[in-house]
């Protein structure tokens, strides 16, 4: 684990994703799909228990969040 890296439920995750301006849009099966005006990326987040560090960091990428800011959140 990332020092630093708190691991998040998807369901948290969506929380914080939220949060911090993204919306979502649709579900799919166990993803929920969240989008953000000035944002290329979808973000696929799954509602699994808790969400594996190299995922959450991806996701933090592609938000462009720190993971200070995603901690904050």
């Amino acid at each position: 684990m990332s020092p630093g890296l708190k691991l998040v439920s998807g369901e948290e995750a969506v929380k914080k994703f939220k949060r911090a301006g993204w919306t979502a849009v649709r579900q799919k099966g166990s993803h929920v799909m969240l989008t953000k005006p000035g944002f290329q990326w979808t973000l696929s987040v799954p509602q699994h228990d808790e969400l594996g560090p190299g995922l959450l960091r991806k996701l933090l990428k592609q938000a462009g969040l720190t993971i200070e800011e995603f901690n904050e959140l």
